[in-house]
């Protein structure tokens, strides 16, 4: 954070862009939770970063909905947390047009992640989808955000924020204006994996049905996933090193570890040398029980969208009590007119 001595805040949020699962319950959700309790939280719903690539109207409204009800549903308290969808703060935009004359662009060629999504066919690819990166570096420092809870995959996007950052400092003379913002990335289930794959991220858009639990899953449906998950012909290990070279029972023993609040060692202390057919249906019983209430919730929420709406706008308008005076003060750091 350099030298910056204001507020400790959090920024997150996640994409609009299909169903709320496992992976992102315990990598992000559940961590939001904890966090509430100890920095002034915002969590927005993402949903100009979705546009970036073609969505269908009428599912990306359904789909901002879900999230910010599973935000609700996993307990995230909006009279704590400020809970929005980016697009209701213009703030965001304003910010990110400012930093797209900030950045460099070789900055941004070095940005893995477009790479990834535009694949061989990059000149079909949206401007946006290429200068993602610096409307979240607009997402986080909107807020002067000082510390964001991110996975591995975005952690060259928050180092991107910090060099934006850093040089609008600079540039503009304004020492510490906007702080480096750290990244939060320690802590059980931060990566969960396939159920079908060990080496591959738990995804929605995987195209096997038992490759993900979503959090809209009942109890019979959790348990066939777990029970057709890939796993391997040997018995749990005794001790975790025993994991190594084992994704699918690393990925399986680190979920229980996850939702059990306890560690790898402490799971395979258990398990250790019983096979799978004793240790899934355990681990099934482990994520009914976790999930259930926050699904039995989730739907409750879905079916109430005027007061989801109503919870959207309250915390867009707390987000905008923020955001709006920094791109002020922004704008006449820069040199624009009143």
């Amino acid at each position: 954070m350099s030298g910056y001595q204001g507020p400790l805040r959090i920024l997150s949020g996640i994409q609009p862009s299909g169903g709320m699962h496992l992976g992102n319950y315990l990598g992000a959700i559940r961590k939001f939770v904890e966090l509430q309790h100890q920095y002034e939280c915002y969590y927005c719903v993402v949903d100009m970063h979705a546009i970036t690539v073609w969505q269908d109207p009428a599912k990306l409204r359904a789909q901002t909905f879900h999230i910010a009800a599973s935000y609700l549903a996993a307990g995230v308290d909006p009279n704590i947390a400020a809970i929005f969808h980016q697009s209701a703060v213009g703030a965001h935009a304003e910010l990110a047009w400012i930093f797209n004359c900030v950045a460099r662009l070789g900055w941004i060629d070095r940005m893995t992640q477009f790479k990834d999504k535009a694949g061989k066919d990059k000149e079909r690819a949206s401007v946006g989808l290429y200068t993602y990166p610096v409307l979240q570096a607009a997402d986080i420092l909107v807020y002067k955000a000082t510390h964001v809870p991110v996975g591995e995959d975005q952690k060259q996007h928050l180092e991107l924020s910090r060099d934006i950052a850093g040089k609008f400092n600079h540039d503009f003379d304004a020492e510490d204006f906007f702080p480096l913002p750290e990244p939060l990335i320690k802590g059980p289930g931060a990566r969960i994996m396939s159920l079908r794959d060990g080496a591959k991220k738990m995804s929605k858009s995987d195209p096997s049905e038992n490759a993900c639990i979503f959090l809209s899953d009942d109890s019979d449906v959790i348990a066939r996933k777990i029970k057709k998950a890939k796993s391997d012909p040997e018995p749990l290990p005794s001790e975790a090193a025993g994991l190594e070279g084992r994704p699918e029972a690393a990925n399986l023993v680190g979920i229980y570890a996850a939702l059990s609040g306890s560690s790898d060692a402490e799971v395979l202390k258990e398990y250790g040398g019983q096979g799978f057919g004793v240790f899934k249906p355990a681990l099934a019983e482990l994520v009914v029980e976790k999930l259930s209430p926050i699904s039995a919730e989730l739907r409750r929420l879905e079916a109430d969208p005027g007061f989801l709406q109503k919870t959207l706008g309250e915390g867009a308008a707390r987000a905008a009590a923020v955001a709006d005076p920094v791109v002020k003060e922004v704008k006449e750091i820069v040199g624009f007119l009143p």
